[in-house]
């Protein structure tokens, strides 16, 4: 019996969740913006608490490893990190758009059973400004268009339309919506955002395959340099 702890902080969802042998047994979440660093530990202490164990007993910690926001995956990766230094446990990190895309693709077969044909997955984190981070997945979890920041235009995506249906979900995604609604192939499913629970069963098999990051030297994938933005003081320029 293995008790995951997971940790998803990479967008404006902050979430947390324990599962047991690949099944979520507890989970706590919000999508207040900014508030993962108040929320996170409060969270940890309330899915264990839910479950009826203690930190002793967890097995492995697993964090969401990005893209997303710099601060969040900073934030999500220290808590990770000092749990695992403090316990003795090993760290699992899982690609945030992967987990994405396994959450949406689960709910989707579980739907529409025996329709899984011609679908294509992209789910997609918000950068800045039109840019995202994105891949797409077959629904066999097969990655066939690699992790990428990128900005969306008109023709975007259009060698993947050959026959096939492209839905597009995740974080502020209905942004790039007015610039592809032009392309009918193409779906937006709205409100499917990130989660710890999306996790557990990558987790699962990372941990069973003893597939650990090195403590000393994991280090988010935030894909682009972070930029930090110029603070605005009333009277200047």
């Amino acid at each position: 019996m293995a008790y995951i702890l997971c940790l998803e902080t990479a967008t404006s969802v902050c979430s947390v969740a324990l599962s047991r042998d690949g099944e979520v047994v507890s989970l706590k979440e919000s999508d207040v913006r900014y508030s993962h660093s108040a929320l996170i530990t409060s969270y940890i202490q309330d899915v264990t608490h839910l479950a009826g164990i203690s930190l002793q007993e967890i097995d492995a910690i697993a964090v969401s490893k990005g893209p997303g926001s710099y601060t969040g995956l900073r934030i999500g990766v220290s808590t990770a990190k000092g749990l695992c230094y403090a316990l003795d446990l090993p760290l699992v990190a899982i690609g945030t758009l992967q987990s994405l895309a396994y959450g949406l693709i689960k709910k989707y077969k579980e739907d529409h059973p025996g329709d899984q044909i011609n679908i294509l997955f992209c789910p997609m984190i918000d950068a800045r400004r039109m840019e995202v981070y994105d891949a797409i997945y077959t629904i066999d979890h097969i990655e066939v268009k690699s992790v990428a920041a990128e900005i969306i235009r008109e023709d975007s995506f259009t060698e993947y339309l050959n026959g096939n249906k492209l839905f597009i979900f995740g974080d502020n995604a209905i942004k790039c919506k007015p610039l592809l609604t032009h392309q009918p192939d193409i779906v937006f499913i709205e409100d499917f955002m990130p989660s710890a629970s999306y996790m557990v069963q990558l987790a699962l098999q990372r941990y069973n395959e003893k597939k650990f990051e090195d403590l000393a030297y994991f280090e988010p994938f935030y894909l682009k340099d972070f930029i930090a933005g110029k603070p605005h003081v009333k009277g200047l320029k």
